[in-house]
């Protein structure tokens, strides 16, 4: 292939560049600039261009927060503009057939990142021999967003899955021209990009787009009901003067006052549950068994809770709170962590647990019910110049430079890593890469330093990557069944009541 290979997709040829023996497409558009009239609207095709476009750079990421990016999200994500609606693509040059795509959905609270982060570099899976493709989607208000004045001409909210859902019809009618294979599509993605996985899973209008999908630290905070959602967008209009708002005064407010505005307008979004995107709550949908009939690996990490800081929750405060609860006493709690003394560290393993730990359990068992495979893990490595700083385990997102083995492009990881840290790097993108290149039909198991294999109805697995913060890997049978259990029915619970 030359230096510059080129492409045609269904919009125009496409140029990029070759970057050790992978061939790399950036900042290609998916869909058209989502502004002005098409602010808050389902994303439409991309336009035609002619000539060759050059694909060489990454597009711009929707506004937000840059130091904040930079501090939680893996780096510095480059330009912002509302036109945002870009994706990459890395494929081998020397390749055999239609190879296995990899769908990458970027993490950051649905407020942070793009796809074009250095944690993201596909070299080293697509070297693996697959496609991988990376995906920038709406942020924020731009991507979640509900007011009477939009109902009649825009039935939806979940504008940043409509995004990916874009981007998921892209590959389809795209990746072949890259070497990929439409008919075998994982979507993977780590916090707000496994949510999105989950909901996907869970969105009539995502079925037969992906085939596969991989949920790194999912949490479950519920989806907002699409009343509520109403409710806050009236009350964000009226925070920029805005009574009784049109659509187009809304579409007129400029794209940046959204990232930056303060208390209590500037909350995390989720998801939206009541549009045709996501008609059911996506727990609701995991609970009855309802997702979509497809193999799953899903995990989380050793120290989750290390996220909640940076959201002002106290690990202590949640334990006063447990000790109020009528219905789920702190002795039972107790007895589920011997050992657990201080209420911080009970606090710390109790919030992991709740918030991350369980949502695995829960697909798990939604797997079963449907007959499919689920690969769970759980993530406890830790470079080796980390371990006193990281004393408790792997924080949350630690995990990403594994699965993409770019631990050499990962700041600050990349300043001291060792020959093991790179090692066990690499055998744990081997893992994902062979769950891409995983058939349904044959036996569920993903081959590697332990045979992984997948949890079926009536076995319950789970690989342990990572032992005590250091290398090595083990399966283990019913891993903290009875706090999953307790966990999943406080879970139950909560959703019952929204």
């Amino acid at each position: 292939m030359e230096s510059s290979p080129e492409v045609a997709v269904a919009q125009g040829l496409l140029s990029g560049v070759v970057e050790e023996n992978i061939a790399v497409w950036r900042g290609i558009p998916y869909a058209a600039p989502p502004v002005g009239e098409l602010r808050w609207r389902a994303p439409q095709p991309p336009t035609s261009w002619q000539g060759v476009l050059q694909a060489d750079r990454f597009g711009a990421a929707s506004w937000q927060n840059r130091d904040f990016c930079k501090n939680l999200a893996g780096g510095d994500p480059g330009a912002f503009s509302e036109d945002c609606l870009y994706l990459n693509v890395w494929s081998p040059v020397e390749r055999q057939g239609a190879l296995p795509v990899m769908v990458w959905l970027h993490g950051g609270g649905f407020t942070l990142g793009s796809g074009g982060l250095p944690p993201y570099d596909g070299r080293r899976l697509a070297a693996r021999g697959v496609v991988l493709v990376t995906v920038n989607y709406r942020l924020g208000h731009l991507g979640f967003f509900a007011h009477p004045s939009l109902e009649e001409e825009t039935p939806v909210n979940n504008f940043a899955l409509l995004d990916q859902i874009a981007a998921l019809r892209w590959v389809q009618e795209n990746i072949a021209a890259f070497g990929g294979d439409r008919d075998n599509v994982t979507l993977f993605g780590e916090s707000a990009g496994a949510r999105s996985v989950l909901s996907l899973l869970a969105s009539p209008l995502a079925k037969g787009l992906f085939h596969k999908a991989c949920v790194q630290s999912g949490y479950t905070l519920a989806d907002t009901p699409r009343e509520q959602a109403l409710r806050k967008g009236v009350a964000l209009a009226t925070h920029f003067g805005l009574e009784n708002a049109s659509a187009a005064q809304l579409r007129a407010l400029p794209a940046d006052a959204f990232w930056s505005l303060a208390a209590p307008h500037n909350i995390a979004p989720v998801p939206i549950c009541g549009d045709s995107v996501l008609p059911q709550p996506m727990l609701e949908t995991f609970f009855a068994a309802q997702q979509h009939p497809l193999p799953v690996l899903v995990g989380s990490n050793s120290d989750e809770a290390s996220v909640l800081a940076y959201f002002g929750v106290s690990l202590e405060a949640q334990i006063a709170k447990l000790r109020r609860e009528r219905r789920l006493g702190l002795g039972l709690i107790r007895l589920l962590y011997p050992g657990v003394r201080e209420d911080r560290e009970l606090g710390r393993q109790v919030c992991r647990d709740m918030a991350f730990t369980t949502l695995g359990f829960v697909v798990m068992q939604a797997q079963q019910r449907i007959n499919q495979p689920c690969w769970r893990y759980w993530f406890d490595y830790v470079a080796e110049a980390e371990r006193e700083t990281y004393a408790n385990g792997a924080w949350h997102g630690n995990e990403v430079p594994y699965v993409f083995d770019t631990l050499r492009l990962t700041e600050p990881a990349c300043q001291y890593v060792t020959p093991d840290d790179l090692a066990f790097a690499s055998q744990v993108a081997d893992y994902w890469a062979r769950f891409a290149h995983y058939q349904p039909g044959t036996p569920p198991v993903l081959e590697g330093p332990v045979r992984w294999w997948a949890s079926l109805r009536g076995r319950e697995r789970l690989l342990r990557i990572g032992l005590d913060k250091r290398a090595g890997f083990k399966l283990e049978n019913r891993f903290m069944r009875a706090r999953m259990q307790l966990f999943k029915r406080v879970m139950k619970h909560h959703v019952s009541l929204e």
